[in-house]
């Protein structure tokens, strides 16, 4: 399996010619679903779900599919009936020969007083997890967990804690917009260091062989 990252969220995996992308958000490159076989988003925040961008490469190519949860489904599945795929917790599918399992149910804490949506993550081939805006531990042996090292919603203790307790074989990050030139090595110390895991940073647009 290829794994290509992204700006921030965003992952392209690609495996025997087909192409699988998640969470295509708007702080992704404007063509990061382009030219994919199946798009799996984790939930209705725009830095991880750009209703644009899908509809999009939806209509670029009338055999695309998306799997995601009902916040997102509904703003798409009327304008491509069949083709939009509402999952939850448990849940497992194949989407462009990939298999896929779903876990996990809400978004992180922001803040108390800020309602929580709902968010789940995606493990795919039993191998690549990417919990969304989570830290959702799936419950079994992940080989690579996409990380979530800078948001609103969390900090670095919180992230090397996550990483310790789903226990991959390898660690690479997401979520890392925001996360300054100035910052990214304090942050690969700490988690290098402290995580228990093998911590790997690629730029946008770099490709990695799983």
């Amino acid at each position: 399996m290829k794994l290509t990252k992204k700006s921030h969220a965003c992952i392209r995996l690609e495996k025997a010619g087909r192409t699988l992308v998640v969470d295509p958000g708007v702080f992704s490159e404007a063509d990061a679903a382009a030219g994919a076989d199946a798009l799996l988003v984790t939930h209705e925040h725009p830095d991880h779900f750009s209703e644009e961008r899908l509809r999009v490469a939806l209509d670029a190519d009338p055999a695309v599919e998306v799997w995601t949860l009902r916040s997102v489904a509904e703003q798409l599945s009327a304008a491509f009936p069949g083709r939009v795929h509402t999952v939850g917790d448990g849940d497992t599918f194949t989407a462009a020969g990939f298999d896929v399992q779903v876990h996990g149910e809400l978004h992180a804490v922001i803040h108390p007083d800020l309602p929580r949506i709902t968010n789940v993550g995606f493990l795919v081939d039993g191998s690549v997890f990417h919990p969304g805006d989570a830290l959702t531990v799936p419950g079994e042996q992940v080989e690579t967990l996409m990380l979530p090292v800078m948001a609103p919603w969390n900090k670095v203790a919180e992230v090397i804690e996550y990483v310790r307790e789903v226990k991959p074989h390898r660690a690479i990050d997401i979520h890392d917009a925001l996360l300054t030139d100035l910052a990214r090595p304090l942050y690969d110390t700490h988690i290098g260091n402290l995580g228990g895991a093998e911590h790997r940073r690629l730029a946008a647009g770099e490709s990695t062989e799983l």
